[in-house]
């Protein structure tokens, strides 16, 4: 497959605090899914889109590595990987995702713990998730 095209459809209405929106994609997985402040930045029912990157990019990574691990002769049992992401006050108003921390525990057989970590750290590299955000990205990789 040399291309992919996927898209998400986003409706708001209301101002920034009392309003919210709904989030739809072309799969229908997500369908009219809520979104707002309330969700963003408070305890709110509803999603976000730190949360939707945070799981893209874990969802990501996971296939990098997945493909990798099983060119090598070493498909994974599994790959469990949390992306936890940072976002900041930006300088001169707005916000900023500065950061996002990559946590994986891997069920890996036969592969050493050297190996897997230089893998893992050549998945965060080049998924394409990771080459579209414009963060530090950190990564804990550990085998179980």
């Amino acid at each position: 497959m040399a291309q992919s095209n996927r898209s998400a459809e986003a409706v708001w209405k209301g101002s920034i605090k009392e309003g919210n929106g709904t989030l739809t994609t072309s799969t229908g997985v997500l369908s009219g899914v809520t979104y707002s402040a309330g969700s963003r930045f408070g305890d709110e029912a509803g999603t976000n889109p730190e949360e939707l990157i945070a799981a893209a990019h874990a969802g990501c990574f996971n296939m990098a590595l997945s493909g990798a691990l099983t060119r090598a002769g070493h498909p994974p049992e599994e790959l469990r990987t949390t992306a936890k992401i940072t976002m900041k006050a930006a300088e001169g108003g707005g916000f900023s995702i500065t950061d996002v921390a990559l946590t994986l525990r891997g069920k890996v057989p036969g592969m050493a713990a050297e190996d897997f970590v230089k893998a893992a750290e050549g998945a965060k590299a080049n998924c394409p998730v990771s080459k579209v955000l414009n963060a530090n990205i950190t990564l804990d990789a550990q085998l179980a």
